[in-house]
Parts: structure tokens; C-alpha cells; sequence
């Protein structure tokens, strides 16, 4: 039997601990795990959790409000996707909140099924997000494999210079270049130059003539 993916996990920050309650049993009826903070300062301080996430946040709270923990959000390794709930909204506060990229903002009171049907798509958009995340890391960890003088053959590859084109750049010969494109080709699993490019795209390798 193949075992099931544990359920994504539902961030839900708001001062307002009735409201807390509430969506932490809606939520979690749904299907989702859900894991509940009284303010961002708490929610910054916990354990990671490994698999697709989104954060429910409460716009204004006292210190730290929901659009500065947004901000911080952003400049993350990996940014959760964040839907935005509120009692005191008003449209430039949601304009700046999706323009950092929010899934979401919903004013209170709103409908159970709006903010489920947000948070599926949240959790799918992270889902996708971590699923392009592994595929450059693995592609990076790929190029790493490579010598110096082979990422050099790399780059100019995908930037379809032939063999007698990349030895004259180089300055070596043109044997040497076969020798080295076969083991470029090796080591990145790819079987022609139009994959190393998009190989390259995935990475989000910057390529520029050595």
C-alpha cells in the first residue's frame, strides 16, 4: 500500500483568539493540518514543516502588523503564499497586499467557502512552487558536478555555438570540445542541446559568453 502524503499545513496568525478557534475547526474540518499563532513574532519562531503550506493572516495586530510580516515573507528562501483576512480593510491596504503577491483578501465577515476555496488554491500554488524549487535544485546540484572548463563548454552551448565556434572562443581544438560537450551532456542528463537549454531555464542559470 502506498503511503499518503501527510495534509498540507494551514498557518493561521490573528490576535483575536475566538477567531482563532473558529477557523482552526473549520480549517482543519476540511482536511488540512492546521497549526494556530497569536502574533507573527510567534509564528516566526517555529519549527519549519516540510511539504505545501499557506498562511491565513490578520492584517492589523498589535507590534507586528500582517503586511509587515508579509514584507518579511518575501525576502524568504522559500515565500509561503499568504491570504489575508481583515475587519478594518480598505482597498490601498489590499491593493499593497496582492501586489507582494497575496493570494487573497478577504474582509470579515466573510464565507467559509471563500476562504477554503483560497486556501486550495494557495496550497496548490505552493505546491507547485516546491515542485519547480526540488527540479532547480536538482539541476544545480547537477552542474556542480561539472569541471571548470566544462561549464565553460556548458555556456557556450546553450547559447548554440557550434564545436569549431567554442574551440576557437576557447582555444583549444575541436576534438577537445567533442570530448568535453559529450561529458557536459552526460553529467546534465541531457540528450540534445534544446534540453540543456531548458535545463538551464529550470536552473535559472544565467548564461553568458566565457
Amino acid at each position: 500500500m502506498i503511503a499518503r502524503p501527510p495534509p498540507a499545513v494551514v498557518f493561521v496568525v490573528d490576535d483575536d483568539a475566538s477567531v482563532r478557534k473558529s477557523l482552526s475547526r473549520l480549517i482543519s474540518e476540511a482536511g488540512y493540518s492546521v497549526q494556530i499563532y497569536e502574533s507573527p513574532r510567534e509564528f516566526l519562531a517555529r519549527e519549519p514543516v516540510a511539504g505545501p503550506s499557506c498562511l491565513v493572516l490578520d492584517v492589523r495586530m498589535p507590534g507586528v502588523t500582517g503586511l509587515e510580516l508579509q514584507e518579511t515573507l518575501v525576502r524568504a528562501v522559500h515565500g509561503i503564499p499568504i491570504i489575508f483576512i481583515t475587519g478594518h480593510g480598505d482597498i490601498s491596504m489590499s491593493v499593497k497586499a496582492m501586489k507582494a503577491g497575496a493570494v487573497d483578501f478577504l474582509t470579515k465577515p466573510f464565507a467559509a467557502k471563500d476562504l477554503l476555496n483560497a486556501i486550495g488554491r494557495a496550497v496548490a500554488k505552493d505546491t507547485r512552487d516546491l515542485d519547480t524549487e526540488a527540479r532547480q535544485d536538482e539541476i544545480r546540484a547537477r552542474v556542480k558536478l561539472l569541471t571548470p572548463r566544462e561549464s565553460q563548454v556548458f555556456a557556450l552551448v546553450v547559447t548554440g555555438m557550434l564545436n569549431k565556434q567554442i574551440a576557437s572562443e576557447l582555444g583549444v581544438g575541436e576534438k577537445t570540445i567533442k570530448v568535453h560537450r559529450a561529458r557536459v551532456m552526460e553529467k546534465m542528463q541531457a540528450k540534445s542541446v534544446a534540453a540543456l537549454v531548458r535545463l538551464a531555464d529550470v536552473a535559472g542559470i544565467i548564461v553568458t559568453n566565457a
